[in-house]
Order: C-alpha cells, then structure tokens, then sequence
C-alpha cells in the first residue's frame, strides 16, 4: 500500500489540499499520513503543553474523519513545533512514498521563507508535492463552529443545538472543554467530559474534535480562536442562578471581543434552551 504524508497546519482543511490528497489516495486506496506541527498560543499567562499538542491533533482528527467519510485511511501524527523536523520524523517512522506540503501563499508563509520545500525534498529523497492553500481569500469548504462547555457536556441541550446548526452545511465543530484549575485531576476532569460529548455528537452524525482548554474560558476560547479559524462561537452553560462563566460576563465578554456571531445554549432549566447571546 502507497503511503502519503501530509503536512500542514492551518491550510490543513483548505479546498486545494483536500482536492490533492484524494488525488492522490481515492483511486489507489493509499495511506494517508497527516503530520500536523504543534504550535503554541499568545494568550495567557500559562501554556499549559496539553493544550498546544491538543490543538494540532484536533486538526488531524477532523481531517481523519473527513478523509474516512471519503473512504480514505488515515492516520495522524502530532509533529514538532518545527515544520522540518516534524516531517523528517514523520518520514522515519512512516516511510512515505511520497509528501505533500501545504502551506500559505509566499507572501504570508514563515514556513516558505525558511525554504522548507527544498529541504524536505532534498533530505527526503522522496517526490514532494507543494500545495499552496489561500485561506483568506478562498475561505474553507466547511462551516466551523467553535464549541465552549464544561459541566453541560452531559446535558441534551448542546447535543439537540449542534445537531439543529448541522442540518443545513457541511458542519466541523472544535469543542473546548476548559479544565477547572490547574493540576492533573482538573484536566483529567474536563477530558472525561469532553470524551463523553465527542461519543454522543459522533452518534448523533457530527463530525467533532476536541481538546481540554486553559481553566480561564475566555483565554480558552481566545486561544482558540487563535488555533482554528471559525464561523461562529456556541457557548453552553448552566443557568444564571448556577453559572460562574456567566457571573463572569464570559458572553458579553467573547462578543465583544471577536467579529464572531455568539450563540449561547443554557442546560439544566426547563425554559428555553438555546437562544441568541
């Protein structure tokens, strides 16, 4: 079986990659190996290293499942912060046939203006096919929702509300659950939830990925929108009377800092439970 590798990080979900890389694998039922380097946020006083790698292998995870609704195997790598040496690792333990790169156009690319293309070319000694992906112009083949929630993973309200958002578009949701504190019991907490969520959304249909959060839900989200470029933020929590994220105005706060349409899903009432921010 032919094994690809591709590399990318935020051209990843880009038309003229995705057009590429079934290409390349529909027809010849090849591997296809995603190497995504990590990269670390601006926001915050902490980096928390769950985060960065979480991030990356978001990416990947969206990507597999798209690639498998396509019927391409795939399977991911979360790679350096350093694009070279992600891929050169990547090429020893996996041994492609040949790479495909995807970057910015020059213009916005660091990862062009450090010649990568030429060196994995030359050290790779494989085929290297370079995929240049204009986000900003071209935008993305899919609506991506951006989901915030903690204690209301587990509740039906978020569920029916994401499954309402997908009914119309080809619909990828990046759930951040933020850990609350610091610590190992805090993020194996928020991963429980954010694991429990991903099993219910997948059942429903959705195609979702996850990661655990900064244990601020603001620096969590902004963080995010750092990471993933989205269409729309959905924000769940429990009601007024119960709610610290909204005694902390987290709604207010996310609108107004973002271009972002904000939507809010309130769990544990019986009154309404989805409604405008």
């Amino acid at each position: 079986m032919k094994t690809i590798l591709v590399v990318a990080n935020e051209t990843l979900a880009g038309q003229p990659l995705i057009d590429a890389v079934l290409a390349k694998a529909g027809d010849d039922q090849a591997r296809v190996v995603i190497c995504v380097p990590r990269t670390r946020p601006k926001h915050g006083n902490i980096i928390y290293d769950d985060a960065v790698y979480d991030a990356a292998q978001v990416r990947i995870d969206l990507a597999r499942g798209f690639l498998r609704r396509q019927g391409v195997e795939a399977v991911g790598d979360v790679g350096d912060p350093d694009p070279y040496t992600a891929t050169m690792d990547a090429v020893a333990e996996w041994h492609p046939d040949e790479i495909i790169v995807s970057t910015y156009p020059v213009a916005s690319s660091g990862w062009l203006r450090r010649d990568l293309i030429e060196r994995i070319a030359e050290a790779a000694n494989v085929p290297v096919q370079h995929v240049v992906v204009d986000v900003d112009a071209e935008g993305l083949p899919f609506r991506v929702s951006l989901v915030v929630a903690n204690r209301t993973t587990r509740g039906n309200e978020l569920i029916d509300a994401l499954k309402d958002k997908a009914e119309d578009a080809q619909h990828l949701f990046i759930v951040v659950v933020p850990q609350e504190g610091g610590g190992g019991l805090a993020a194996s907490a928020a991963r429980g939830r954010l694991s429990q969520l991903r099993e219910r959304a997948r059942h429903a249909g959705l195609l979702v990925a996850g990661m655990v959060g900064d244990p601020d839900p603001f620096t969590a989200t902004m963080n995010a929108l750092q990471f993933f470029r989205i269409d729309d933020i959905v924000i769940s929590t429990l009601p007024a009377t119960r709610s610290g994220w909204l005694r902390a105005d987290l709604i207010e706060r996310v609108k107004r800092a973002t271009n972002s349409p904000v939507e809010h899903v309130v769990a544990g009432q019986d009154a309404k439970a989805s409604q405008e921010a």
